[in-house]
C-alpha cells in the first residue's frame, strides 16, 4: 500500500513498531486524549487533499501523468503542502532534501528535485513496506529517491513519545520536510525534528505540515525560544497549514 490508493481516516496505528523499551506514562495518554479532542476541526479539514483543479495545477506543473495521484486527504499531505514544496524547491534549488513520513509528498519533491536538475531526497518512514511500496510507486514515475525504513526509538532531547531512529543522514540539510511520525504518537512528537536544526545551514528551510493544528502550535512556541537564529512563521497554503521555519544565522 502507499498513499496512492484510499486509507482510513487516521494514521496507520504504530503499535507494532512501537520499542519495547518505550513506555507511554499517564501523562502522555491524557495529551493525546485531550488533543484529539480539541482538535477535531483540523482533522475534519483533512478529509479535502484539495481541489480537483489544484491536484492537476500540480501534476501539470510537474508533468507527472493525471492518475498519479488518485487519492490526497485525510493523514496524507494536501495539494496546498504540496505547492508549496514546490515553490520552494523551484525557487531556491535545494542539493539535499531530507524528508520525514514518506508518501506523496516523497513523488512530489522528488519529481520537483528532478525538473529543478539536481538534488537528493532522503526519506524515513517507520513502516517497512510501506516504503517499498512507495519507492515502486517513484521508481513507476521515473523518479529515484533515498527511502529508509526508519526504526523508531527513544526522541531525543525533552520530546514525548518516540522518534525516529535514522542513522546516517547528510550533514548538511537545505531543506527538511516534516510530516511523521503521526500525532496519534503524542501531539508533540514531530518536535523531536529540531535535532537535525543544527544540520541546517543559513537560508535552509523547515517545512512543518500541519502546523496550524494545537499540538504543532505548543512544537512552534517551543522551537522560537530555543532556536533564535531561525523565523519561524505560519502560512495557510493547505488545510492544516505549514510552519516554515528559515535560518538567519
Amino acid at each position: 500500500m502507499t498513499s496512492r490508493e484510499a486509507t482510513q481516516y487516521l494514521p496507520r496505528s504504530d503499535a507494532e513498531s512501537w520499542p519495547e523499551d518505550v513506555r507511554r506514562s499517564p501523562a502522555d495518554i491524557a495529551h493525546l486524549i485531550a488533543f484529539g479532542a480539541i482538535g477535531w476541526p483540523w482533522l475534519l479539514r483533512s478529509l479535502s487533499g484539495g481541489s480537483k483543479a489544484e491536484k492537476a495545477r500540480l501534476l501539470d506543473r510537474l508533468d507527472l501523468p493525471a492518475d498519479a495521484l488518485p487519492n490526497l486527504g485525510s493523514w496524507k499531505a494536501d495539494t496546498g503542502f504540496l505547492h508549496l514544496i514546490v515553490d520552494h524547491i523551484f525557487e531556491h534549488r535545494p542539493e539535499n532534501v531530507v524528508e520525514l513520513g514518506a508518501g506523496a509528498s516523497s513523488l512530489i519533491i522528488a519529481r520537483a528535485l528532478q525538473k529543478a536538475g539536481n538534488g537528493l531526497l532522503t526519506s524515513c518512514d517507520q513502516h517497512a513496506d510501506f516504503v517499498e511500496a512507495t519507492r515502486k510507486w517513484l521508481n513507476e514515475n521515473g523518479v529515484e529517491a533515498d527511502l529508509k525504513a526508519t526504526p523508531l526509538g527513544r526522541p531525543p532531547g525533552d520530546w514525548p513519545g518516540i522518534w525516529y531512529d535514522h542513522g546516517p543522514l547528510p550533514s548538511q540539510i537545505d531543506l527538511l520536510v516534516i510530516d511523521g511520525p503521526p500525532w496519534t504518537i503524542h501531539p508533540y512528537v514531530r518536535g523531536a525534528a529540531e535535532s537535525l536544526f543544527d544540520r541546517i545551514p543559513v537560508g535552509g528551510t523547515i517545512l512543518l505540515d500541519d502546523g496550524a493544528r494545537p499540538g504543532e502550535r505548543v512544537i512552534a512556541r517551543r522551537w522560537r525560544k530555543r532556536w533564535p537564529n531561525f523565523e519561524f512563521r505560519l502560512v495557510h497554503a493547505g488545510t492544516k497549514g505549514t510552519l516554515i521555519g528559515t535560518r538567519l544565522r
